[in-house]
């Protein structure tokens, strides 16, 4: 492999970052990943309580875009959003590769897991009338793979489908795993939704050279190892205790809610929608890679 780790994870976190990683895609990852990707290694991608928002921040990465992604990369075999089949066809796709490659697909879960009613709040399907959960195949699934990624806050920490009063019981990917004493490494992606950098970084480093270096709550630390405050062009009023007291104000922003002291991200220097802008720059940071969220927004953090 021509691409050391070391040079990955420059040019994951230096300069190319500036205009966001998955627009500039550096030649030099795009080849690694291609030469590493030989024989394309099988994805399922599950989605339980969610919006679909990652999927979509995912189908925007730019460069290697998505058809490279899906086609040269990986071999998606599951994914409810953007595959053309469905029924038994399309749960037939996901029983091949539990079968057929046990300990080399990878799995990605999008949204919370409900676990009320057995799990029927979440189902993919039925197989001889009966129900198929989110629950049970996550589950079955998780145990045979080669690694598992959280994909957005609610699969990595609940999200807003388990908020209060949660009635169907969501949960984080995480918990199910526990519950369940399953061993595969997991890698939480939170965010609401993940910057496309942050999902195609960490396939591409798990493909490349396998599980990165998370922080305590499972991030990869490349992505979220400092936070928004520390980076924050607002920075200066905050030391000098400038302080806006309403939208519109010259002044940091905490006391309008901003969320930025505690949150571990590095959207500051990707930026948003293809590098034109970021929450902080016209509003507050809503700390959404976070465990707490959905906190109360436009409250300043006791």
């Amino acid at each position: 492999m021509a691409l050391s780790r070391r040079d990955f994870l420059k040019l994951c976190g230096g300069s190319a970052a500036a205009l966001g990683l998955s627009q500039t895609f550096v030649p030099e990852i795009a080849h690694a990943l291609e030469k590493a990707a030989a024989g394309q290694p099988p994805v399922i991608w599950l989605a339980g309580s969610a919006c679909t928002g990652c999927s979509v921040s995912l189908l925007n990465t730019v460069h290697p875009d998505i058809k490279d992604v899906l086609l040269k990369i990986i071999s998606l075999r599951y994914h409810q959003t953007v595959m053309a089949a469905s029924g038994d066809l399309a749960l037939e796709a996901i029983e091949r590769t539990y079968r057929d490659a046990p300990g080399k697909y990878l799995l990605l879960v999008e949204g919370a897991i409900a676990t009320g009613a057995d799990g029927l709040y979440n189902t993919l399907g039925e197989k001889n009338g009966k129900p198929i959960t989110m629950l049970d195949w996550t589950r079955k699934l998780a145990g045979k793979a080669a690694a598992a990624v959280s994909v957005g806050t609610c699969a990595a920490f609940g999200g807003i489908p388990a908020a209060s009063p949660n009635p169907t019981g969501a949960k984080p990917v995480s918990a199910i795993f526990s519950e369940a004493k399953i061993k595969t490494p997991l890698i939480n992606v939170p965010g609401c939704p993940p910057h496309p950098d942050w999902m195609v970084g960490t396939l591409a480093h798990v493909l490349l050279y396998g599980v990165p270096k998370v922080d305590a709550l499972g991030r990869p630390v490349l992505f979220f190892g400092e936070t928004i405050h520390d980076n924050c062009p607002y920075r200066g009023y905050f030391d000098e205790g400038k302080f806006a007291k309403k939208w519109g104000d010259e002044g940091c922003r905490f006391e309008l809610g901003c969320k930025g002291p505690e949150t571990h991200a590095d959207c500051w220097k990707r930026q948003w929608n293809n590098g034109v802008n970021w929450c902080v720059r016209n509003a507050v940071c809503t700390g959404c890679v976070e465990p707490t969220y959905p906190a109360p927004q436009y409250e300043p953090i006791g």
